[in-house]
Parts: C-alpha cells; structure tokens; sequence
C-alpha cells in the first residue's frame, strides 16, 4: 500500500455561454456621424431666426432650397476661416447670418440693402 492520500478533485461548475443578442441599433437614434458634426459644430443646416422668418415673408424674398444649400455651405467654410457675423449678398437678397451659430439674423432685399451700413461683421459672402 501507498503512503498517498487521495482527495477528491473540486471541479468548478461549468458555466455555458448563453448565445450572444445582437444589438439592435433603434432607427431613431443618429447616426454616429451626426453625434460627431454635432460635437465638432460642423451642423451645416441654417436656422432661421423668428425675426428673419418676419422679414423674408414682409418683403417677398424667396431663396430656393438648392440656394439655401449653397448659402449653408459657404457659412461654413467662413466659419472655418474664422468669421463671426458674415453678411451674405444674393442678387435679390442679403442676409445677416451669425456663422458661429447657423442663425440667420434678419433679411432684407438688395435695394434696402444699399442704403444700410452694416456693423458688427467681419465677412461677406457674395453670391451670384
């Protein structure tokens, strides 16, 4: 006989992976994208401001929505540049816009526009 003590093995109970859920993205949410311009201030859309609204609709002006996409993307670019306050000149129009908050200020139409001096930008963006 041997001097060997035999003890019983302790084995640990075996745990099963449960099958892995995948995970559903809600349709809702934004794209990380979205969440990323958002955090960089890269959100090209304009808001129009109430006073803005007010002064498109009081003098006519109408700007297409392929116009509105070009206004956004020069806003940012000046933003980029570094302009606060731009003023934009259209052919029929000119807008006061805030590049550092997408607001578009106020509105007028390009005859009103040339008998006012504007203060407080440091930017103009001419479009055709």
């Amino acid at each position: 006989m041997s001097n060997y003590m035999f003890r019983p093995i302790h084995t640990q109970p075996v745990i099963k992976p449960q099958p892995q859920q995948k995970l559903q993205q809600k349709t809702a949410e934004k794209p990380f994208t979205e969440h990323l311009k958002t955090a960089l201030g890269v959100n090209e859309k304009l808001i129009i401001s109430k006073h803005a609204k007010e002064r498109l609709q009081q003098r006519g002006i109408t700007i297409s929505d392929e116009k509105w996409s070009s206004i956004e993307s020069k806003v940012s670019e000046a933003k980029r540049m570094g302009v606060k306050e731009a003023l934009i000149l259209l052919k029929d129009a000119a807008l006061i816009v805030s590049a550092k908050n997408q607001t578009v200020i106020t509105a007028m139409d390009r005859a009103e526009a040339e008998s006012q001096i504007f203060t407080n930008i440091n930017g103009t963006i001419v479009m055709d």
